[in-house]
């Protein structure tokens, strides 16, 4: 795209996107535009959607990606080209409701037993933690690790916002193990080959992958897994749901309320009707 990428990445930077989203939408433009073997300016409305329907038929991508895809031809037709014509018309894709795979406490305990190398290990466990997300935990800094007040602090998380959350006891006795006080504020908690570089994400998903198979587990689950026990175990302990929301950096509280509905706690209350078609007494009259 030449010309055009390095205008489109001024704009992303003057409208204060984080570098994770920088990088995502300047190379679904790029997808984009070998796709057809042209440049943006070239194509408009016609090409977005034969672009968007080969995703979906074709390469078979999941609601997000599309949903990725659309976020970045929108910026670069709305705000780099000049020409909201030929973006606003595209529909929004109906999201697929479904409900995260929850590990059980014993699971999450079996997946970190599996890791031997400390940095992996340590990240793996801030992740369930503190409920960080993978590009959170691999990019947290010494500095963001406050002992005094036992908060983790994420910068530019989703939506590059800075939050706060959790940092269990058990888990900074693990960092200080691992060294953190003698690190600068400014290191990398978990370096990646090059000290100056965080840990890449796919190496920590290469990580997981390998220790979920050495487990008996056999539930779906990515390293997001760890965020969504997080989740689900603090409601189970009794945290409340709008605490959480600002823990997990959610900006509705219709994101949190999800792990509501996957919580054990709130499962195990209800009675089955089975259960009271076999009860004694009162519970007897739904036979009619």
């Amino acid at each position: 795209m030449g010309k055009l990428r390095d205008q489109m990445e001024a704009d992303l930077k003057l409208a204060g996107y984080s570098d994770l989203t920088r990088k995502i939408y300047l190379n679904h433009a790029k997808t984009f535009a070998a796709h057809f073997h042209r440049s943006p300016e070239e194509m408009g409305a016609d090409e977005i959607r034969t672009y968007m329907v080969h995703l979906i038929e074709v390469r078979k991508v999941s609601n997000s990606t599309y949903v990725q895809v659309k976020a970045s031809l929108g910026f670069l037709y709305r705000q780099v080209l000049r020409r909201p014509l030929d973006i606003d018309w595209l529909p929004v894709r109906k999201k697929p409701v479904r409900r995260p795979q929850i590990l059980a406490g014993s699971e999450v305990l079996d997946l970190l037993a599996t890791v031997r190398n400390v940095k992996y290990h340590l990240a793996l466990m801030v992740m369930y933690g503190g409920g960080l997300r993978i590009s959170e935990a691999c990019s947290l800094r010494a500095g963001d690790i406050d002992a005094k007040r036992m908060t983790i602090r994420v910068q530019a998380g989703k939506g590059n916002k800075d939050r706060y959350t959790v940092l269990p006891q058990y888990l900074l006795n693990e960092l200080e193990a691992y060294g953190l006080s003698i690190r600068s504020s400014e290191d990398y908690l978990f370096p990646g080959q090059d000290p100056l570089k965080p840990l890449p994400r796919r190496t920590l998903w290469a990580v997981f992958g390998a220790a979920l198979k050495d487990t008996p587990i056999t539930k779906a689950v990515s390293p997001h897994g760890l965020r969504h026990a997080f989740a689900t175990h603090s409601l189970e302990s009794g945290i409340d749901i709008g605490v959480l929301k600002d823990l997990l950096g959610h900006a509705h509280l219709s994101s949190t309320e999800i792990y509501v509905q996957v919580s054990r706690r709130q499962i195990s209350r209800i009675t089955s009707p089975l259960d009271l078609l076999h009860q004694p007494g009162p519970g007897g009259d739904i036979l009619g």
